[in-house]
């Protein structure tokens, strides 16, 4: 059975008050896209409708790893960790089914905190869009691995040797599908019942990796549809007795997990599509070329948000199905923007760029800025790629940065990054990545130890 759908907060107040458990969920997506929340007592959630509550802002000040940024004017030992103030928004409720149909409600940061909020940051492009009179629509895929572990397996193996939940190298296998259909099922069933539904599941190239593309949706609500599939698929997962990962790239010897979003513009209303014009070749409409051009334009500016932990940049190498440069094909996945020719209503474009680690909201909120940003300055982009882009000759400015202490750079420096998404945002935001790169050069690899230990 899925979720009711919610229309406004007298309906909230309704079917909360009509429901016999005394607690609900509320929760936020912080930077890195990790669902922080906390149970509510009914009455207290009921009066927060109207009123909104307080959470620790530490919650946009520190790490993956909960360690306190030491680099940020937001917030920090300086500020006191005062709460900041957090809505809630009711057209985002649903019950959990694994957590026997728990409500479950998103919030979103106000004040001064809704300027490095992810999910106001993308609010901000979609009312600039709405604003241009366009409608996004938006659907995202995601590669995750499975494997037969549990939380503490991982840490006792120390994340080695682990145990994919299949062998071998079974892409699209109905065999593999058959086997582990009950956790296929389980996975459709979830999904449906929170209104997040998958239109395909499949086996990916992959020692345990699995493929999901969520349906199409509205810019805002495929946001919610990504951040919330990757948080209930692990869950899911470790119900039972399994870990999905979405890291980038987990393994030296398997291929790197994506998250790639397809993108199509509209009227208003939903009902004409502007990538598409019959008069033109493959069904390129002027502004579709105009926003590829902008994607291509600052692809390199924006990697930070597609490509957002050190590990992200394995994953962006040749011949492992990712992009290592700006270009741009017809229906052609050794390109960075793959654009898909089709009738009005399926002509898109999809950004092959970001991998499975990046938080959605700032995912979607860098494909879309530089694709308007396109539209805005008429950018036109360079010729189609065809066959192989890795063998493609490119200038510099269409290199990619290869690594987050230099896309960190980029993005900083970027004029179009602080137009589109604010100086606050840009400087958090750049100030934790500077961060993330700063422990990680404080690790020895064990890469390192095999290679150096005995010979140097």
């Amino acid at each position: 059975m899925s979720s009711p759908t919610i229309a406004s907060r007298a309906d909230v107040a309704a079917r909360i008050g009509q429901d016999d458990r005394s607690f609900v969920k509320v929760a936020v997506f912080d930077l890195d896209g990790i669902l922080r929340g906390k149970f509510m007592q009914r009455e207290k959630f009921l009066k927060s409708l109207d009123t909104g509550f307080g959470l620790c802002d530490v919650v946009l000040g520190w790490d993956v790893d909960d360690q306190l940024y030491d680099n940020t004017r937001f917030t920090g030992w300086h500020t006191g960790f005062p709460d900041a103030q957090i809505t809630i928004l009711p057209e985002t409720g649903r019950q959990i089914p694994i957590e026997d149909n728990c409500w479950l409600f998103l919030g979103e940061f106000t004040g001064a905190a809704a300027q490095i909020c992810p999910r106001r940051t993308l609010a901000r492009v979609l009312d600039r869009a709405a604003s241009m009179n366009f409608a996004v629509k938006a659907g995202f895929e995601y590669e995750f691995f499975l494997f037969s572990e549990t939380p503490e397996s991982v840490r006792a193996k120390h994340h080695q040797e682990l145990t994919p939940i299949a062998p071998g190298n079974t892409g699209y296998s109905m065999l593999r599908q058959a086997s582990l259909s009950g956790f296929y099922r389980d996975l459709l069933d979830m999904c449906a019942a929170m209104k997040m539904p998958l239109e395909g599941l499949h086996e990916e190239l992959g020692a345990g990796v699995v493929e999901g593309a969520l349906a199409a949706d509205t810019g805002m609500t495929s946001a919610d549809h990504a951040a919330l599939f990757k948080t209930y698929t692990k869950a899911l997962a470790q119900q039972n007795g399994m870990m999905a990962t979405f890291m980038a790239k987990w393994s030296e010897r398997e291929a790197g997990q994506s998250g790639h979003i397809h993108l199509s513009l509209t009227s208003p209303d939903g009902a004409d599509s502007v990538f598409h014009d019959s008069a033109n070749d493959h069904g390129i409409s002027t502004l579709m070329r105009h926003f590829i051009g902008g994607q291509q334009a600052l692809m390199p500016a924006f990697t930070a948000l597609f490509a957002p932990t050190v590990n992200s940049y394995r994953r962006l190498v040749p011949g492992l199905w990712a992009p290592t440069t700006a270009n741009w094909g017809i229906d052609n996945r050794t390109c960075a923007l793959r654009v898909i020719p089709g009738p009005a209503d399926s002509q898109r474009v999809e950004h092959r760029l970001p991998g499975a680690d990046a938080n959605p909201y700032l995912a979607l909120a860098a494909a879309l800025a530089s694709g308007f940003y396109g539209i805005e300055h008429e950018i036109e982009p360079d010729p189609a790629i065809t066959g192989n882009a890795y063998d493609a000759a490119l200038p510099a400015e269409r290199q990619l940065p290869r690594t987050l202490e230099d896309a960190t750079r980029l993005f900083s420096d970027s004029s179009a990054a602080r137009d589109w998404f604010g100086d606050s945002f840009v400087d958090h935001f750049a100030a934790s990545r500077d961060w993330e790169v700063r422990q990680a050069r404080k690790h020895v690899s064990d890469w390192e130890l095999a290679r150096y230990f005995e010979l140097i």
